[in-house]
């Protein structure tokens, strides 16, 4: 197998209350290199694909990469990993933070959890030890107050990721929060742990993470640190601003989604800035594990109708909560966000659903009796009651826990819903950026910027500048991205890191790592072979190509402000290429030969 990984997978069963310790599959290992890729591995070898979601039937895999918990290119990611309750297909979220250093620490690779708890349980591992805990008094408590009383109970230097009454009501994109301030955010893995009575996992590990070649590592740590300390993104924009830098970018190309995808510029977009928040709430940075960006914020809400702290909101928070919604209150949208860490749930799509609310509230198709208060654009103190009731599943919070696709059709107008495979987009608009309307709708989990984020060649110019108004070889750029962006993620590195290091230095610290000589083909490779296998799981989930498509507004109702005005996402005329630089047939299917070629067939 080599060094990198530990050779290990803890196994929990749920109903059986049984931990066990099995022997990691080498050959996946190295064919897949872990996170993103192994867990996608082990799920599709043991869920059947038209599995219910929130079914014991449904498994949770919790993986590490190779290089989490080493020093480097802020090396401390996981993924979980299991069937989405929100969209259907396989679900992979990234989290940062301490625990998933912790968890490679304590001896593991990767958690499997399995079954349905008959009561509600909490995970504790110390190193390779593990057991399952009473977590009676814990449900119905915040991801914070949770993580405090295991620490108090079970050890003082715990890591913990848990999941707040979001996921325990099941909400379709309930979260699970790690540190109290990261999370697994996207496509509901939280609903899932909370299907399965699973409250908690603690871990406290003390040991190490071995290295093939310590000399290599050590020279590949200094390349990407000065590469990280020399590039603008990374040495300065985002440690100054964070992710909230991109406000005013995405507003000034004319590509920030306002209104719930109505126009492209929101005129409140300075004052839910980055450099606003930085006047205002913002009281440092902070990072995660090993990492020297720090593009954390810590934040204090100082405002007449709430006072306390937190972390964030990040750019897509800011907009999600802010321009989708119409709400320039900079105060509402922070608390909001706040709620959101609480209660643990998925700010992207959270606000998405809230901003479809507000659309069918100002078209008359959801009335102000249904949603217990008037429900317009630009209410910031609406936005908070919204996001109260959606942590709770209370009232009207239950219908908005559904997600924005179930809301809208359920009013009949499932256009008003901004989604692809039934997930909400993020902050980008495709009208105004070409490439991210063929990532939007070919991303294996639904409306997705972190599968292949197109936005840094055609917006940042990174690594080179890009038309954004072009289709024409977009296709290629985009399945790069793609497969780069999942041996990132399986690696266990924070892709924010990929502004500027690429392939030849991820290829140096997994070579180092773990010994096994990836060309950078063979890299590139592994990350073709996770997308075809997520690809081929989706197919046989029933998400076909069909689905590898956008909202009817953003095809065909023109931009009607900004610098892209008259702008629709051309995606027929990127689609076709793109399969072709997949290897797959013109109806979007892996041709037999595409996976023999990767070892899949």
């Amino acid at each position: 197998m080599g060094s990198g990984w530990h050779g290990r997978v803890l196994r929990v069963d749920l109903a059986a209350r049984r931990c066990s310790i099995e022997e990691l599959n080498g050959t996946w290992a190295r064919e897949f290199i872990g996170g993103r890729g192994l867990g996608s591995r082990y799920l599709v070898e043991e869920v059947a694909p038209d599995v219910d979601p929130l079914s014991p039937r449904n498994k949770l895999i919790l993986a590490t990469g190779p290089l989490t918990g080493t020093y480097g290119a802020a090396n401390g990611r996981y993924v979980v990993v299991t069937k989405s309750p929100l969209t259907g297909t396989i679900a992979s979220s990234n989290s940062g933070g301490y625990f998933p250093a912790e968890l490679r620490f304590a001896g593991f690779d990767l958690i499997i959890v399995e079954g349905k708890a008959e009561k509600p349980v909490y995970l504790k591992i110390y190193n390779q030890k593990a057991e399952l805990a009473d977590a009676s008094h814990l449900w119905g408590k915040t991801t914070y107050e949770t993580e405090d009383m295991i620490r108090r109970e079970f050890h003082g230097d715990a890591k913990v990721a848990a999941i707040g009454p979001a996921g325990e009501k099941m909400v379709r994109f309930a979260c699970i929060v790690n540190d109290k301030h990261r999370a697994a955010g996207r496509s509901g893995v939280g609903a899932v742990m909370g299907s399965k009575n699973l409250k908690a996992v603690a871990v406290r590990g003390t040991g190490g993470v071995t290295m093939a070649d310590p000399a290599a590592y050590r020279e590949a740590a200094r390349e990407s640190y000065r590469l990280l300390k020399g590039h603008p993104v990374t040495a300065e924009g985002l440690p100054a601003l964070g992710t909230a830098v991109l406000v005013n970018v995405i507003n000034q190309s004319g590509a920030l989604p306002t209104r719930n995808f109505q126009s492209g510029t929101f005129e409140g977009a300075e004052d839910i800035s980055g450099e606003r928040l930085a006047q205002t709430w913002l009281r440092r940075n902070k990072g995660c594990f090993g990492c020297v960006i720090a593009c954390g914020r810590v934040t204090r809400l100082a405002d007449p109708r709430w006072t306390e702290s937190g972390e964030g909101p990040e750019y897509e928070t800011l907009w999600a909560l802010g321009a989708a919604c119409g709400v320039s209150d900079l105060a509402a949208i922070t608390k909001a966000n706040y709620l959101c860490n609480e209660y643990g749930m998925d700010t992207i799509t959270a606000g998405g659903t809230v901003a479809c609310a507000m659309e069918l509230f100002e078209r008359g198709l959801l009335t102000e009796g249904e949603a217990g208060m008037p429900l317009r654009f630009g209410d910031g103190d609406a936005l908070v009651r919204m996001f109260q009731l959606m942590g709770t599943a209370e009232g009207f919070g239950a219908k908005l826990g559904l997600g924005s696709w179930r809301l809208a059709e359920s009013y009949g107008a499932p256009e008003l819903s901004m989604t692809v495979k039934k997930q909400e987009f993020p902050a980008y608009d495709p009208r105004g950026i070409q490439g991210m309307a063929l990532e939007y709708a070919t991303s294996n989990r639904g409306a997705c910027h972190v599968r292949g984020y197109m936005v840094s060649p055609e917006i940042l110019g990174v690594p080179e500048k890009l038309d954004p108004a072009v289709t024409e070889g977009k296709a290629g750029w985009t399945k790069a991205f793609q497969d780069f962006t999942a041996v990132v993620d399986s690696a266990g590195i924070c892709l924010f890191t990929t502004f500027a290091i690429g392939a030849p230095q991820v290829s140096a610290f997994l070579n180092a790592a773990t010994g096994l000589g990836y060309s950078l083909e063979q890299l590139l490779e592994a990350g073709d072979r996770i997308w075809n296998l997520e690809r081929q799981f989706n197919l046989k989930a029933g998400i076909d190509p069909t689905q590898d498509t956008l909202p009817p507004r953003l095809l065909s109702e023109p931009l009607p402000d900004g610098p892209m005005q008259g702008s629709v996402a051309r995606l027929a005329e990127m689609l076709p290429d793109y399969y072709r630089a997949r290897g797959w047939d013109e109806q979007g299917i892996p041709t037999d030969e595409k996976l023999k070629s990767l070892g899949l067939a």
